[in-house]
Order: structure tokens, then sequence, then C-alpha cells
């Protein structure tokens, strides 16, 4: 049995998606971030720092994004949505996964001042705009890294295209991608 503890639009979206690909069938325990669930002691001893995701695999409990996937990748290697060390283009995936958390910390950084800071007024603009003004610049890069390409990766679809599904889904509500049409093709 799996279980993959999740909120919807979150990082845990990743994880749902990688196991989709994989056709690993989870259990999904839900939960909300402004109603105390992932504070509770037991939520706390599945996930030290009460976020999500975690997963429950194998008899062990995994948590944070990037391990999770390392994980599901190099003990379920017959899927083929990771690469190995020696392959072509293990560093360029293991650099995708990375920065799909650099950015990601940034959408953090960005969701926090936007949605939980209480009134729209709270949030300081300065920030707003510098973070903005950052997440801009990964997306830039990306546009760049896929011109001519359907994939992150050359050899094709990978986990490191699921760890930048929630990015992408988030980065549209900060940044307009009308400038960025590789990205948008991507999406």
């Amino acid at each position: 049995m799996i279980t993959l503890h999740h909120i919807p639009y979150s990082r845990s979206f990743r994880i749902l998606w990688l196991l989709a690909e994989m056709g690993l069938e989870c259990d999904l325990k839900h939960y909300a971030i402004m109603d105390g669930s992932l504070r509770t002691p037991e939520f706390k001893a599945v996930s030290p720092a009460s976020r999500v995701p975690a997963l429950e695999i194998d008899d062990r409990v995994i948590y944070e994004s990037g391990a999770i996937v390392e994980y599901l990748c190099a003990s379920r290697p017959d899927h083929g949505l990771g690469r190995v060390y020696g392959d072509d283009d293990y560093v360029a995936w293991l650099e995708w996964l990375h920065f799909a958390e650099t950015q990601a910390s940034i959408l953090a950084s960005l969701n926090m001042s936007h949605l939980f800071m209480g009134s729209p007024s709270a949030a300081s603009a300065a920030t707003m705009k510098i973070e903005a003004a950052r997440l801009k610049a990964t997306l830039k890069a990306m546009e760049r890294k896929l011109d001519g390409a359907e994939w992150l990766l050359p050899s094709g679809f990978s986990s490191a295209d699921t760890m930048m599904g929630f990015n992408l889904f988030s980065a549209q509500h900060f940044v307009k991608l009308d400038e960025l049409p590789n990205i948008r093709a991507y999406m």
C-alpha cells in the first residue's frame, strides 16, 4: 500500500503525477494549509517539518518531493522516468530536479506574501516585485532550454518534467507567460 499525504495545488502534485505515470495507485490523505491538520503530532511523525508531500511506501516514510522523486525513480527504474549515473542525461536530470526546488522556493515566498499574509495590503509590494523578477529569470532560463525541445531532457519525458508541473501551474499566477512561447507549448 502506498499513501501520499497531499494538498491539492501544492508540491505534492509532483508526486501524485509521477505515481500516475508509473501506474502506481495510492491512498490519498488530504490536508489543508490553514486548518491545523499539518501541525498535529500524528502528521509531524510523518513529516517533521509539517509539510507535504510525504509518501509512505516500501515500509518507510519519505518526505521532500525531490527525495521522493529520486527514490521512486531509483527503486522502480523499469518505468524509465529517472536517469542513472552514466546516462547521457543524468546530470541534466539532477539539475532539473534541483532547479525545480530552487524555483519552488521563490514560488513559496510569493505564495506566502500573496495568499497567507491576510489582507493583500499586508504583502510587501517591494518583496513581491523582487520575487516575481527572480521567478521570471528562472522562467527565462527554462524558455531558452526548451527552445526546440518537447521535454526538459533530450532523451524525453522524465520525472524532471513532473517536478516542474507544480511550478508552472503556480508561476502563471505571478508572471505573465505571454512572452515565453516555449514554456507555453511545454505546458
